[in-house]
């Protein structure tokens, strides 16, 4: 065998070890994927995730004008997945509006909301919320719900009606701001509360978030609150 086909046959042997080790490796590694499970197993997954917080009763307070649909929306979705049965309240019945253009039926108005009937109370931040910051019922409110040990929750701005409310007077919280304005973090520490630059902030039963992007992990400490 002259020396060039010594050399062809070495170099289509090296070739046929190396598709072979790359074959290999790629069985190896593979990852189990949803249908690796039994339609059984996903579905007592999906059960039992669906009763961490069954038949829990939640009041979510939104702006009728200007609501935040992110903060609305994902912790809505999210609570019910876990079980929950959602309100939603405001001080006009009919279709709420968000800044994004999301639509929301109103369920209860603000004025006729009984917190006893509640597992917890979350106030939604958004542009309509301010509104709330100084409005006497939204105080009540939050002061019935800690009275009566419920959790209460309020995120982007919101965290300033709690504030007003005088419950956040010497808790950690966190609230919505910007380069630009600091003005709702001047307000919380104006009434006691001890402000903490983070997404989300759990001091007992009240959980603060500082906006859209906490939305998803806002309803999962409120889920691990209410388990």
């Amino acid at each position: 065998m002259n020396r060039g086909l010594i050399i062809i046959f070495i170099f289509v042997i090296i070739i046929i070890i190396v598709i072979g080790g790359v074959l290999f490796y790629q069985k190896s590694i593979k990852k189990p994927s949803l249908t690796s499970f039994s339609q059984k197993e996903v579905k007592e997954q999906k059960l039992f995730m669906e009763k961490l917080i069954e038949n829990k009763k939640i009041a979510m307070v939104i702006a009728f004008r200007d609501f935040r649909d992110e903060e609305y929306f994902v912790p809505k979705q999210t609570l019910e997945s876990a079980g929950a049965v959602v309100k939603t309240v405001s001080t006009s019945l009919g279709k709420a509006i968000g800044k994004l253009g999301g639509e929301a039926n109103v369920d209860i108005l603000l004025s006729d909301l009984n917190v006893s009937d509640y597992d917890a109370v979350l106030f939604v931040g958004g542009p309509g919320a301010f509104n709330y910051i100084e409005d006497k019922r939204a105080h009540q409110i939050a002061r019935e719900t800690v009275e009566n040990e419920k959790i209460l929750g309020a995120i982007c701005i919101a965290p300033a009606i709690l504030a007003k409310a005088g419950v956040l007077d010497g808790k950690r919280a966190t609230v919505w701001s910007s380069l630009m304005d600091k003005s709702a973090v001047k307000i919380l520490k104006e009434n006691g509360a001890e402000y903490e630059d983070r997404s989300v902030v759990v001091d007992g039963k009240i959980v603060t978030a500082s906006g859209p992007q906490s939305a998803k992990e806002f309803a999962q400490k409120i889920i691990e609150l209410l388990q």
